[in-house]
């Protein structure tokens, strides 16, 4: 965490100018009131920022207003950290002003570890105001927030992992209640039921805010405006991340419009200049285009952003289900607890699996035993003769031969490909060029996870195995293997804690919650409305963290939720069925319907008196079928609103 400020109030505000960083004084701390009074809190005027001969930013100019969370995004290498680090003050600039309030405080989420009290507890107290010293009940709340539990208060921070330690640092940075936070990836390390409590905690932060983040979902939930780093520039936009890159291509469309038109009338002008040249009674004319053309600006066609763009190859499957798997246990050691007990599970040739819960509950474990790299206590797996896995990992970055190059690397995959397609597939995965000639060594974690992927790409596969696949993609990356995944023909098993990942995949769940596994017949939002996360359902004391749901045992927890999910799924799932039906019958008339229509615009146009006659009947019988299955679906959904109602009553009193 890093706070700084100054110890008088004579001076409204500071400018800082290029190369000079603010004054450091983390112990310096003034109400929010005082500083709300102001409703500029920071403005950047023209600010440049170069590394050697390469510019990062070029003139970049915006202002930062009382109370705005800004969401900043941009693609991976493009700033965003840089810019962060040049507002909090640890980078310097080469031209430009930053102004920021003088004794402004400024919280920043580091990735850097160093703790010096006993237990976690007192080391996220040290991150309180002076004035909530004694509030230690507020760094209780934030901690259970966070995943930690109760036990945990009192333990040491080193018996931690790496990414529980980054949380201690988030949770020192949230207690300090900062005037400006800057929080830099702060879901990375986070489970989905912690992702899901700081999205409610940062949307009622009552001062400014700048955070980057590649789960979109997060960001446009915690996100009043997008501060966007494109093409050197930045650009502001009230809104979410939707509204933000509709407005770049927007633009870009605008621009490149603008750019042919004008390339155009520069084009006619020089031939009319080269053509009347030498004619004198043209010569005033001929003058006047010349230098109409001299002043003119060139508009340059906007350079190619490299991004990824890819698809998964699909080894051919004809059978109904993959594998099938009964009664999966699996524990690390004889004398610890089970952490899978029981599961069965069929995949079906195309479900979209994703496995969610907490962080360490056995997802990665599951996927392990799936993949055949553990072999379960009991049970079994049987998997389909002709399935072929695709398993990416992203741990596995350590399994990488350093000595190798990019091209080489992924090549090893599949070495009957021929060279052109292994290049193509560096290409896709942004290793371009020479820079598919980078040996291992030389690249950065995201660098060496793309490279996995580019492995995956390189198999056929009718089954793929993934873990946290996004976890270091930008947005932009993340979509398009977002894209690549719901184009893919064979199946998906996925863990994520992205919550958009979930909505726009998942058609099945494997859920690790309360020490059990469920395994779940429908989406996310269905999960969320019909079972919901546990965490989030009891009424936790912000003090002791204790729940309502302490006395059901795992085996009670498990049967009772089975015996909703098989009722429910019985109730409805015939309305669900009828109503896809229907839902695919009335696509296909309005496409009949479009296409007759179409061909009797041509039989008017030609006066084919029996086209007409033949066409205008059949547009007269596919409306009356479209209307009378309107009608039909209708009712259905009538029907199961009114069993999904009857049925939530009926259930409304079970406790989970």
């Amino acid at each position: 965490m890093g706070l700084y400020g100054t110890d008088t109030m004579s001076e409204a505000k500071e400018v800082f100018r290029p190369g000079r960083p603010p004054a450091l004084n983390g112990n310096t701390f003034h109400s929010f009131s005082f500083f709300r009074i102001f409703t500029t809190m920071i403005t950047v005027q023209n600010l440049i920022k170069r590394y050697v001969t390469r510019i990062l930013f070029d003139r970049i100019s915006f202002s930062i207003n009382s109370r705005e969370r800004i969401g900043l995004v941009g693609r991976n290498g493009h700033g965003k950290t840089t810019l962060l680090k040049i507002i909090k003050g640890e980078e310097t600039y080469d031209e430009g002003v930053l102004s920021i309030p003088k004794g402004y405080r400024i919280g920043y989420l580091s990735q850097h570890l160093r703790f010096t009290r006993s237990s976690i507890l007192e080391e996220v107290c040290q991150g309180l105001p002076e004035y909530r010293k004694e509030e230690e009940w507020t760094v209780k709340k934030v901690l259970l927030g966070l995943g930690f539990s109760e036990k945990d208060f009192m333990r040491p921070p080193d018996e931690f992992s790496g990414g529980f330690q980054v949380r201690l640092n988030l949770a020192s940075v949230l207690v300090s209640e900062p005037d400006l936070l800057l929080l830099d990836e702060p879901t990375n390390f986070l489970d989905i039921v912690s992702i899901r409590w700081l999205t409610d905690f940062l949307k009622s932060w009552r001062s400014e805010m700048i955070v980057v983040s590649h789960d979109r979902d997060f960001m446009d939930n915690v996100s009043t405006h997008i501060l966007g780093i494109h093409r050197k520039k930045i650009k502001k936009v009230q809104g979410d991340t939707k509204a933000y890159y509709d407005q770049i291509s927007l633009e870009e469309e605008v621009h490149e419009k603008r750019r042919q038109n004008d390339e155009r009338k520069r084009r006619q002008m020089e031939v009319f200049i080269s053509r009347f040249r030498a004619k004198a009674r043209q010569a005033n004319l001929v003058q006047s285009r010349i230098k109409t053309l001299q002043k003119r600006q060139v508009l340059q066609k906007l350079d190619k952003i490299s991004s990824l763009s890819f698809s998964f190859q699909l080894a051919p499957f004809e059978a109904k289900y993959l594998f099938q798997a009964h009664g999966l246990t699996y524990s690390y050691s004889r004398h610890a607890p089970f952490l899978i007990e029981g599961l069965d599970l069929i995949v079906g040739k195309n479900d979209r699996i994703c496995v969610i819960g907490r962080n360490g509950k056995g997802k990665t474990t599951l996927l392990k035993l799936l993949s055949g790299q553990l072999s379960p206590v009991r049970g079994n797996i049987k998997p389909h003769p002709m399935m072929k896995m695709a398993h990416y990992e992203q741990a596995n970055t350590i399994q990488l031969n350093s000595e190798l190059s990019v091209e080489e690397e992924i090549g090893q995959s599949s070495p009957s490909k021929e060279k052109k397609v292994i290049r193509d597939i560096c290409g896709a995965m942004m290793f371009s060029g020479d820079d598919a000639l980078k040996k291992i060594r030389v690249l950065s974690g995201g660098e060496k996870c793309r490279v996995l992927i580019g492995k995956l790409l390189a198999s056929p596969a009718n089954l793929l195995v993934l873990d946290e696949p996004t976890h270091h993609l930008d947005m932009e990356s993340t979509e398009a293997l977002i894209e690549a995944v719901e184009d893919f023909d064979g199946a998906v098993i996925m863990v994520t804690h992205n919550e958009h990942i979930l909505h726009r995949i998942a058609t099945r769940l494997i859920v690790f919650q309360k020490n059990a596994q469920l395994v779940f017949p429908g989406t996310y939002l269905e999960f969320l409305e019909d079972v919901g996360w546990e965490e989030e359902k009891e009424s936790v004391d912000p003090i002791s963290g204790k729940g309502t749901d302490k006395q059901m045992t795992r085996k009670d927890l498990k049967k009772i939720r089975a015996e909703q999910i098989a009722a429910r799924s019985k109730v409805l799932s015939p309305y669900k069925k009828k109503i896809e039906k229907l839902e695919h019958q009335i696509t296909q008339l309005e496409v009949q319907k479009a296409k007759d229509s179409q061909a009797l615009v041509v039989a008017t146009e030609t006066q084919d008196k029996g086209a007409i006659v033949s066409f205008s009947r059949s547009l007269g019988f596919l409306q009356i079928e479209i209307d009378r299955l309107y009608q039909e679906w209708q009712d259905i959904s009538d029907q199961y609103e009114q069993e999904k109602d009857q049925f939530e009553m009926g259930s409304s009193d079970r406790s989970f």
